[in-house]
């Protein structure tokens, strides 16, 4: 359960809802600012961000959709980020890390949703999201999706109450919105790994060994996602910084619980897989086993068939008993007794 955040008794003269980011040039991103008074106002223009940031009071949000060039360069020439930290943001399978520099913090962590638009059920798309903190500014880089930038843009639409404390605590909700997007996977992992046993054990479903295959690649592929963010987040918690006061860290610890359980989680499914694979694996090595028996027996019974019927079926004149009316008999009777001694002599060997 995640922990609510205390906020501040500090309310909200006044809130301006200007016309949002689609309806206006897609050169001007999505953006909130609150300044001292508590004043709230929506998309505001790209060239109030540079005051904005240089006051070092209120707080501002810009959310920066790097596909559109004209609101990527806002980056470099209006909030003088580094080269390096603006090209990263371009990346989609970058590297988690958290960085510092003297003006602002540059942090990328993983997020994931469910590719809905495609049949298999376990299908995610994984894809980065950036974020810059500065003294009163957080600025958030990403492409088409970003789950924890919906979830935060949902809740302000709502409640202006994450604007009301310092940047450091928006950070915190966005990353903490991300790593909340991983649960809904985890929980769908688990509805399948409980229906496993039945797949597998009961009904012996066929099918189970490619969905499980499926399955454990997600689940390692999961595992290679959120590896490296444990680190980022274990950093963000403990490592003393002026722009994550020790009041805001304790919120980040918060996270990095929230990635230690699911790691933890992600192991447990990777070795019920293991072993539910293995399982399937030897329950298909042991009907193998039942089938070749069965086959064992009947090629055993035929032995006697196939050998006393070929010496009779003999072309010569004079065969023992070919003559005697009740010869036939006689030969079914032996070939059968001696099918039974040589089930009897298997059976005794333990071979069946």
């Amino acid at each position: 359960m995640r922990k609510r955040q205390p906020t501040k008794s500090l309310r909200l003269r006044a809130v301006i809802d200007e016309p949002s980011a689609a309806t206006q040039n897609e050169s001007r991103p999505r953006s909130w600012h609150r300044d001292v008074t508590g004043f709230v106002r929506r998309d505001i223009t790209p060239a109030e961000f540079a005051p904005i940031v240089q006051s070092g009071v209120g707080l501002l949000w810009v959310d920066i959709d790097y596909r559109v060039h004209a609101q990527h360069a806002l980056l470099t020439e209006v909030f003088q980020f580094h080269p390096l930290s603006a090209e990263d943001t371009l990346s989609a399978e970058g590297r988690v890390k958290f960085e510092v520099f003297p003006t602002y913090a540059f942090t990328v962590v993983r997020a994931i949703r469910f590719a809905d638009e495609t049949p298999d059920l376990y299908d995610i798309e994984t894809f980065n999201l950036s974020l810059f903190l500065g003294q009163n500014f957080v600025v958030t880089v990403h492409g088409m999706h970003a789950p924890g930038v919906d979830a935060t843009i949902q809740r302000i639409q709502r409640s202006h109450d994450l604007l009301e404390r310092d940047a450091s605590h928006l950070m915190h909700h966005l990353l903490d919105a991300t790593v909340d997007a991983y649960f809904p996977v985890l929980e769908r992992l688990d509805a399948f790994v409980d229906g496993l046993e039945e797949r597998v054990f009961v009904h012996f479903d066929q099918e189970s060994l490619r969905d499980i295959f499926s399955v454990k690649r997600l689940v390692l592929q999961l595992r290679r996602h959120l590896s490296p963010m444990r680190e980022v987040f274990n950093v963000l918690q403990n490592r003393p910084s002026a722009l994550i006061p020790p009041d805001s860290q304790i919120y980040y610890r918060d996270i990095y619980d929230h990635v230690i359980r699911l790691n933890e989680s992600l192991d447990t499914y990777r070795d019920l897989l293991s072993s539910t694979m293995d399982s399937y694996l030897t329950q298909v090595s042991n009907r193998m086993g039942m089938v070749t028996k069965g086959l064992a027996v009947v090629a055993t019974v035929s032995v006697p068939f196939v050998v006393v019927s070929g010496i009779w079926g003999m072309n010569f004149t004079n065969i023992p008993l070919s003559g005697w009316a009740n010869g036939f008999w006689v030969m079914l009777v032996v070939q059968l007794g001696l099918g039974g001694v040589l089930i009897w002599i298997l059976h005794r060997r333990g071979w069946l």
